[in-house]
């Protein structure tokens, strides 16, 4: 295969494609037409031709990934694993077309084959295999990994079936599989030969080994995991690693002896329940079957992953003392906390190491991301199913437990508070393993991922964990990758930035300053806006195909996309909407500022409160986007199924980022980086990484509003009774009265008491105590879209200041503070980066 296949190049837009590679290109995907889907181009789908070409791609891709793979593995180069139960990494095609380089030479080899690059984008499945900011985070830094030359592995499910595929009917959330795999998945490589056996249930026995305790677990379940590879392409293809995601069977799939008596059903029970385990991402756990399910799920993957990356090991290696020399082990969040005591099985099991030094090596290997402050996402698992589903891991945990109270009453002689708070094992509700504490005391270091957010896992969860092993605790503040969210999402604008800053923008976000001096000037404003409002009218024209809503791209296009959740205040939003659509009706005559509040996200399927915000959220709209007297100067749109393919349509085309949580309560947020980067101006609270985005973007360029965290604390040890509040603020109390009354819900007008119930009396998440400000610096937004030249300006500046929040900068502080690898140098900075934070 030439060369010129693999250059990296990222030519210019109009720049004259290589003739040679454009055969080459238009052969390929023709051969892969006619041998791997067995059609000719008179008979080929638009599927057909997105497989042969998909298929085409990677086979450059493959190229790549398996001599750097042996490159690493000669020069013995330390292994970076990442554990996480969640990858959302959407439509991989323009991704690694972008990537390679080969966007221009493949979109010309199909025109000439007369089919367009845009539709075969389409036919690509989203692939869903994660709920949210966590499982977007763990593909950026997959992408970042390799384009920094970090040899590394993601470990996770193959899920059959993603998070659920969203419909709205009637305004009610309604939840369907997502057959992401229906038509096949041409990324992934199956690696029959790669199968790893997980055990659950059954018993210990322990034996006297030469006067050392010997346990030999005695499993009642076995389930076979096998692997299948997605090949991750590094930025200018230079780099490929893979994420291997686990696929669950049974050892005997069929039961010969009850298919044949006629059970043909029972026959194949076994493997339908082994099946389970990666059928679905995040089964309903309210259910005792679900929680089980869940903790299968956990056990399930670490299990293989830490199989598999010891396996990697000894055949480079030959001994596991090196272990932490040469493999870092990331956790992502709680999931896989179960990693702490599966190695240790390993090593004192299966390969007879010594406690201490079995966990000396584990401690060293081991890091762990925490996402949450929530009290419910630290899980917790009952002893008794511990005991039933993992008998020797709750043996280990035991033991890891033991030790490790000796050391609390060493420090802190007689504090029996102190014992229990650290404890692994929550006595106080039923006896529960706490997953998060098992993560913190079995690993060597604990990140959070936003300054605030680590300061507050030390304040809080945290607390006394933090003083019994001082040190742990580090930040790493999340961040992006900017090739699929500003060079594949937003091309105009990229385009933009190649011609004031340079080609050499794709590679250092630093030039991004450039734009600064340009902030202010009238020919570049109308450049910027040409883009944004490009970008306006592409949303504005899906917004008209899926809802049947006509929304007008001049409009102020006002957007919330996140999950569903109470913290994340979907509910203030449509709050305050509610407000100003009153107002609009009390002065029709009055100039206001046109406005489309644009709202996308999925509420958990157990999460009913969350499901009736999306109804109200539903019947608002419906009735505000077909009131004559506001004449379309508010617009409410809930976009279903948001995902990552949705998401890249949305940002490039929003003017206003709500990022309004509870102080105190989101841990960091990638939404809000991705927006800003793209233009969009923040209306948030100080919360998560709004604080470091307020400190690079300038607080001019910013709108923050409400509580701060510590206010929220105080707040709610005073009561949760808003009364006060809302006797204070008529429009506030003319909102609720409206919700609770039935405004929005004639059909019924009782269904959304519980909301207003809530707002008046259970305000948790200050939605109330917040109303207010929120209601003001929305105004204020009003005011500032008004003044076109201030609102660019700030857009712009916004764009210019985001060189932080790129994932590069945060995988390689990862791996120069926490996992001791070499990265790739990073570019020389611009002179404005080297001189620190800009100015407002």
């Amino acid at each position: 295969m030439p060369d010129q296949a693999f250059t990296g190049t990222h030519p210019s837009p109009g720049q004259p494609v290589d003739e040679l590679a454009l055969a080459e290109i238009k052969g390929a995907i023709l051969g892969k037409l006619r041998l791997a889907i067995g059609k000719d181009a008179g008979m080929a789908t638009r599927h057909d031709w997105y497989m042969a070409t998909a298929l085409a791609l990677r086979d450059r891709i493959v190229h790549r990934w398996l001599s750097v793979e042996k490159q690493s593995y000669d020069a013995g180069r330390k292994r970076v694993y990442y554990l996480s139960l969640e990858f959302l990494i959407g439509r991989l095609f323009t991704d690694a077309l972008n990537n390679m380089g080969l966007m221009p030479v493949f979109e010309a080899a199909l025109g000439d084959l007369g089919v367009g690059l845009s539709d075969l984008r389409k036919c690509e499945p989203d692939a869903a295999l994660g709920n949210g900011g966590l499982g977007r985070l763990a593909a950026c830094f997959m992408e970042s990994m390799a384009t920094l030359s970090i040899p590394a592995i993601g470990y996770g499910i193959r899920y059959h079936f993603g998070l659920f595929r969203q419909i709205i009917s009637h305004g009610w959330q309604q939840e369907y599989p997502d057959e992401w795999l229906r038509l096949g998945n041409p990324w992934e490589l199956q690696r029959p030969e790669v199968v790893y056996l997980v055990h659950f249930g059954g018993s210990v026995e322990h034996v006297d080994d030469k006067g050392r305790d010997r346990a030999i677990w005695h499993p009642g379940e076995t389930v076979q995991a096998m692997a299948y590879d997605t090949p991750i392409v590094g930025w200018r293809g230079q780099y490929v690693n893979a994420l291997r995601l686990w696929s669950a069977q049974s050892p005997d799939p069929l039961n010969l002896d009850v298919f044949n008596s006629g059970d043909y059903l029972g026959a194949s029970a076994e493997q339908a329940r082994a099946e389970a385990i990666c059928k679905f991402l995040y089964p309903n756990d309210e259910s005792p079957a679900g929680r089980e399910l869940r903790l299968r799920q956990e056990y399930f993957f670490v299990s293989a992953s830490l199989q598999d990356l010891v396996k990697r090991h000894l055949s480079s290696d030959g001994q596991l003392r090196s272990l932490a020399m040469k493999a870092a082990v990331q956790l992502n969040d709680t999931h896989p906390s179960l990693a702490v005591a599966e190695l240790m099985r390993i090593l004192v099991d299966l390969h007879n190491f010594r406690w201490e030094e079995a966990w000396k090596i584990t401690v060293a290997t081991l890091s762990y991301t925490n996402h949450t402050l929530l009290p419910e996402a630290l899980e917790t698992w009952p002893v008794e199913l511990f005991e039933r589903l993992l008998p020797r891991h709750l043996e280990i945990i035991y033991r890891i437990n033991s030790i490790h109270l000796a050391l609390a009453e060493a420090r802190y002689p007689g504090d029996i508070d102190f014992r229990a708070s650290v404890s692994l094992i929550d006595e106080r509700s039923g006896r529960r393993v706490r997953m998060g504490q098992l993560a913190f005391v079995g690993c060597h270091r604990i990140n959070g991922v936003s300054a605030m957010h680590s300061e507050l896992m030390q304040d809080t969860v945290f607390h006394d964990l933090h003083h019994l092993y001082p040190g742990r605790i580090t930040n790493k503040t999340n961040g992006i990758t900017f090739r699929r969210w500003l060079m594949v999402a937003n091309p105009k604008l990229t385009e933009l930035l190649r011609e004031i800053c340079g080609e050499a923008v794709l590679d250092d976000p630093s030039r991004l300053e450039l734009l600064e001096a340009r902030a202010s000037d009238h020919a570049f404003q109308q450049q910027f806006r040409k883009v944004k409002h490009h970008n306006k009218t592409m949303l504005a024209r899906l917004i008209s195909e899926r809802l049947d809503v006509l929304v007008d791209p001049a409009a102020l296009f006002d957007v919330q996309i996140k999950r569903i959740h109470e913290y994340k205040r979907q509910l203030l939003n449509i709050l305050e909407a509610i407000a100003l659509y009153q107002a609009i009706r009390d002065e029709p005559q009055k100039d206001w500022v046109p406005r489309v509040k644009i709202f996308a996200g999925k509420a958990a399927a157990s999460y009913r409160f969350a499901k009736l915000i999306i109804k109200l959220i539903n019947d608002v709209a419906a009735i505000v986007n077909n009131d004559p007297v506001v004449a379309g100067r508010l617009k409410i749109v809930f976009l279903p199924d948001y995902n990552v393919s949705l998401a890249e349509v949305i940002i490039p085309a929003a003017d206003l980022s709500e990022q309004i949580s509870t102080a105190g309560m989101e841990a960091s947020g990638t939404g809000n980086m991705k927006l800003a980067l793209n233009g969009a101006i923040t209306i948030g609270t100080l919360d998560g990484a709004n604080i470091e985005i307020r400190d690079h973007v300038g607080a001019d360029n910013i709108a923050i509003f409400g509580m701060e965290a510590m206010d929220v604390t105080v707040r709610r040890k005073q009561g949760l009774d808003a009364t006060d509040a809302i006797r204070r603020s008529p429009r506030l109390s003319r909102a609720i009265n409206a919700i609770g009354a039935g405004a929005f819900s004639p059909d019924d007008p009782d269904r959304f008491a519980s909301i207003a119930h809530a707002l008046r009396n259970l305000d948790y998440y200050m939605v109330s105590a917040d109303f207010d400000s929120y209601h003001a610096a929305q105004r204020g937004i009003d005011a500032r879209w008004q003044v076109q030249p201030a609102w660019t300006r700030a857009s712009i500046l916004n764009v210019a200041r985001m060189a932080f929040f790129s994932s590069d900068r945060t995988i390689r502080e990862y791996a120069e503070e926490i996992w001791n690898v070499p990265v790739r140098p990073a570019p020389t900075p611009t002179l404005s980066a080297q001189r620190g934070l800009a100015g407002g």
